[in-house]
């Protein structure tokens, strides 16, 4: 059984989980393109299943999940992110601060044809005593509350702001242009199906700046040596 799968017999257990959508992330319905919407300054890539005559839209369902929190796998942190959330905890430097709360893992994801992209970046720790090796794990998050409400809100890292989607830069034109789809990893209850993309449209609006603020943080990071990212 795949991790997704798993996660998702998981998920099924408190949650009503469409089988077509089920099927979809598990890479059993095929019949998929990609449609784009553009919303402000970040293109969207979202799947349409051709033979459903369906989208795959999404929706946060917080406060009755918190899902993404309890099923961390990675905080990846900006430069950005290590003031605040460093000044947020009482750090008196940002050195303080990475030397008690953060490390820096590598890890490798799937990249252009056969090939992979290896990442270095500069982590939040999500629980106490985490290592390198328990990197991409997915444990519940130190900063979750009772409540199932973030402790660190609003100062948490920008990548929980991003979830459940990722991005990238492409080169359009010659200038570059954001473009974000979304992770599936079974852990996200918030997926569901529409002929069109309209239901969509506020928080299309609302992640478009939020991804574009992220991807210019990240980018700032790594031009001042605190993340890399190499095609291997």
């Amino acid at each position: 059984m795949s991790g997704i799968e798993e996660s998702l017999d998981q998920l099924g257990r408190d949650w009503d989980i469409d089988p077509v959508l089920r099927g979809f992330m598990l890479g059993r319905v095929t019949d998929v393109s990609d449609r784009q919407v553009r919303v402000g300054r970040v293109v969207f890539h979202i799947p349409y299943l051709r033979g459903h005559d369906r989208h795959v839209l999404w929706g946060c369902r917080w406060p009755d999940c918190d899902n993404c929190c309890k099923k961390q796998g990675r905080l990846p942190l900006t430069s950005s992110d290590m003031i605040t959330i460093g000044s947020g905890l009482k750090y008196k430097s940002r050195s303080e601060f990475l030397r008690s709360e953060a490390l820096v893992a590598t890890h490798a994801e799937p990249g252009p044809g056969s090939g992979s992209v290896v990442m270095t970046t500069v982590n939040l720790k999500r629980m106490e005593g985490e290592t390198e090796a328990d990197d991409g794990t997915r444990v519940p998050c130190r900063f979750l509350g009772s409540d199932g409400a973030c402790t660190l809100h609003p100062g948490r890292p920008g990548v929980c702001y991003m979830y459940p989607f990722s991005a990238w830069i492409e080169s359009e034109g010659g200038m570059a242009r954001v473009h974000a789809s979304y992770q599936f990893d079974g852990c996200c209850p918030g997926f569901y199906l529409d002929r069109g993309t309209d239901p969509m449209r506020d928080v299309l609006a609302e992640y478009s700046g939020i991804i574009h603020g992220y991807v210019m943080e990240a980018e700032r990071t790594a031009r001042e040596g605190l993340s890399s990212v190499s095609i291997a």
